[in-house]
This record gives C-alpha cells, sequence and structure tokens, in this order.
C-alpha cells in the first residue's frame, strides 16, 4: 500500500477513536455506491452525520480541513441522498469534516461539526 494510503487509514482509524470516545455510533466505514464515498457515517442522539476525514503530514499546503472544496461537498451531499433513500432513514443529517496532521509522533486532529449545509 502506499505511503499516502497507509496515512490515510491510520487518520480514518483515528479519527473513529476520537468520535467513540465522544459517544458517537460508527454506523459504517468507507460507504460506497454509484462512484460515491462517505469516509465515516456515524450517530449522535439527534443527527446521522456524515463525515469526511482528511490526513496530512503537514499544512505546508495549507489545513486538511480546506481541501474539502464545494465539489467535495457536494459529492458528500449526494452520496448522503442515496444512502439515506437506501436505507429508509428520517432522521436529520448533518455534515462533519476531521482533518489530521501527523506530527511524526502522534495526531494533531480538528473536529468541525456542522461543518456545511446543504445547497442547492
Amino acid at each position: 500500500m502506499a505511503q499516502h494510503n497507509e496515512l490515510g487509514k491510520r487518520g480514518e482509524e483515528e479519527a473513529v477513536r476520537y468520535l467513540e470516545s465522544k459517544d458517537y455510533k460508527i454506523v459504517c466505514r468507507n460507504w460506497r455506491l454509484y462512484g460515491y464515498e462517505i469516509d465515516i457515517i456515524a450517530e449522535d442522539e439527534e443527527f446521522i452525520v456524515f463525515i469526511e476525514v482528511k490526513t496530512r503530514t503537514s499544512v505546508q499546503w495549507g489545513d486538511p480541513v480546506g481541501f474539502v472544496d464545494k465539489r467535495r461537498m457536494r459529492r458528500m451531499m449526494d452520496a448522503a441522498d442515496h444512502y439515506l433513500i437506501k436505507n429508509d432513514i428520517d432522521k436529520p443529517a448533518r455534515f462533519d469534516i476531521i482533518g489530521l496532521v501527523w506530527n511524526g509522533r502522534k495526531f494533531e486532529l480538528e473536529h468541525i461539526d456542522d461543518a456545511f449545509l446543504p445547497f442547492l
């Protein structure tokens, strides 16, 4: 596995540990359908939460959460629509982003809940 893929996998593992420590229930990881993918689908008491995870080794080229652009947001929203319909879920949805930076010893994590609202 390429080094960046391994780092991404480790970042997702760290994100899951973090979410579980905050009492999120992990519903699914790396959900895929029709070319769409959602890194983590979780639930808290109120929402079903669709989470994009971005992992980097430095912030030299920017904060990891800044790499979630409008195109990626649109794809997340479309994927969430498919997921909610396919699984007949009638719970409010929220979109979160988790950015992680590996400093050589540990991850620095930033969680932005309700990072963006669905747009037309």
